[in-house]
């Protein structure tokens, strides 16, 4: 029997550019939203941000926190995301979260931006009454 991979907890992008990300995805990776700060990074020399990085840090100077939000936290990141060229107010926005080896004994996360992707064109079987035929009476 094949084990399935968990699916990597996600989260979305405000269109007012905060990171939200929902308590079960928090809980998921283990971060105590109340306590934990995070240095953040993208790419370097890219012109367009395709992920964002996450790295638990000690202090609290320089380093983004979460705030409380809804039924999850946000990380409002609007300045850094505008000068990566995301357009998160005219798109919906989501990310996908993986975990990576900062240094020995740090876990960072990486936030794959990606655009939602769009229901699919159903293609079943028409439900409900049929139409009635046109009847040509003449």
């Amino acid at each position: 029997m094949v084990e399935k991979a968990a699916p990597l907890p996600t989260g979305y992008i405000s269109n007012s550019g905060k990171l939200v990300f929902p308590a079960s995805a928090l809980r998921d990776l283990g971060i105590d939203p109340e306590s934990t700060h995070f240095k953040i990074g993208t790419q370097e020399g890219k012109r367009k941000i395709k992920s964002v990085y996450l790295v638990p840090a000690a202090g609290s100077d320089q380093t983004f926190s979460f705030e409380k939000s809804g039924r999850g936290h946000v990380i409002p990141l609007a300045l850094i995301l505008k000068k990566g060229n995301v357009n998160f107010e005219s798109e919906k926005l989501i990310f996908k979260i993986s975990t990576f080896d900062f240094d020995q004994n740090i876990k960072g996360f990486e936030l794959a931006i990606e655009t939602e992707a769009p229901k699919p064109e159903y293609t079943g079987k028409p439900r409900g009454r049929k139409p009635k035929a046109a009847v040509d009476a003449e």
